[in-house]
């Protein structure tokens, strides 16, 4: 499960090693360099702490391996990236027949959308999916899923009455993915509670009426990378009570963020399972270290 389209996330290394500077006139590594690297890193939304600690880890290396040339130093820090990224598994887990996957996130990330894609992503892979629409709180997410499910050739579980009780939707979901034979059955949940100890209630509750009939596999919180920070400290409350699993970054095309994808793996140590690049139905994937740095860095 690969990651093939292409990011713009380069923008902020594009001039970074050699540009504008023939191949055969060396371009010194001075201290310049190093703050242009910096600022690069920090621009790119890596934060000063994982941003000084790659340049410590390009410092180190041009000084093992004797790089006197700065374009030498963009594979360098490919690798740099891509080992610390590679920390983290980012491989969904599906064993379970039907693997059951809850996805959390605050209102506004995209999330019912990204349940659709992430539906369609697994069609793709020739998997059985059923929907469970359990965020009641909001019609307009039951519709939208209605939606998303038409679209990805996925099946839904909805309220069988306005204001139904969200647990009762997700053992419904589970059931017919048990009786069904699915693969997998994916659950939405509200992304929005009045408070902390009310979101751990609700979210309890379904996973205690769920683990009645299955095992959770993944617990999926959605993030805006465009949000950065702000976007995680919003979704503080469910990374603390939501048993979360793994984390889905949305809306990362042409956003120059792509530090982001480090910085929040390191800060939540969770591994950012699937990422989505665009509004279309396909422009969700899987997540894969070694394309991502790649891309990142030019």
């Amino acid at each position: 499960m690969s990651q093939e389209k292409s990011w713009s996330f380069g923008s902020a290394f594009r001039n970074l090693f050699g540009g504008g500077t023939p191949k055969d006139v060396p371009q010194p590594i001075t201290d310049e360099t190093w703050d242009d690297i910096e600022t690069a890193l920090i621009t790119a939304d890596f934060g000063p702490e994982i941003a000084e600690g790659i340049i410590d880890d390009l410092r180190a290396d041009a000084k093992r391996l004797h790089i006197d040339d700065a374009r030498e130093l963009r594979s360098v820090m490919r690798d740099a990236i891509e080992e610390r990224l590679a920390k983290f598994d980012p491989t969904l887990s599906l064993k379970n027949r039907p693997a059951v996957i809850l996805v959390v996130g605050v209102n506004g990330v995209g999330k019912t959308t990204t349940i659709g894609k992430v539906a369609n992503y697994l069609r793709s892979f020739d998997k059985r999916v059923i929907l469970g629409a359990a965020d009641t709180f909001r019609a307009a997410a039951v519709e939208q899923l209605g939606t998303w499910a038409e679209r990805s050739g996925a099946d839904i579980v909805k309220p069988e009455q306005q204001g139904q009780d969200p647990a009762s939707v997700a053992f419904q979901t589970v059931q017919r993915a048990i009786e069904g034979n699915y693969d997998v059955a994916i659950i939405d949940t509200a992304g929005r509670l009045q408070t902390k100890s009310g979101l751990m209630d609700e979210l309890g509750k379904i996973r205690r009426v769920i683990e009645k009939q299955a095992d959770i596999a993944e617990v999926l919180l959605v993030l805006d990378a465009t949000t950065g920070q702000n976007g995680l400290a919003q979704a503080e409350a469910f990374l603390e009570v939501a048993g979360v699993t793994g984390l889905v970054l949305t809306k990362l095309d042409g956003s120059a963020r792509g530090g982001f994808v480090l910085a929040v793996q390191q800060e939540t140590g969770l591994p950012i399972k699937l990422v989505g690049q665009g509004e279309g139905m396909g422009d969700l994937t899987g997540f894969t270290p070694h394309v991502f740095a790649a891309q990142l860095v030019g």
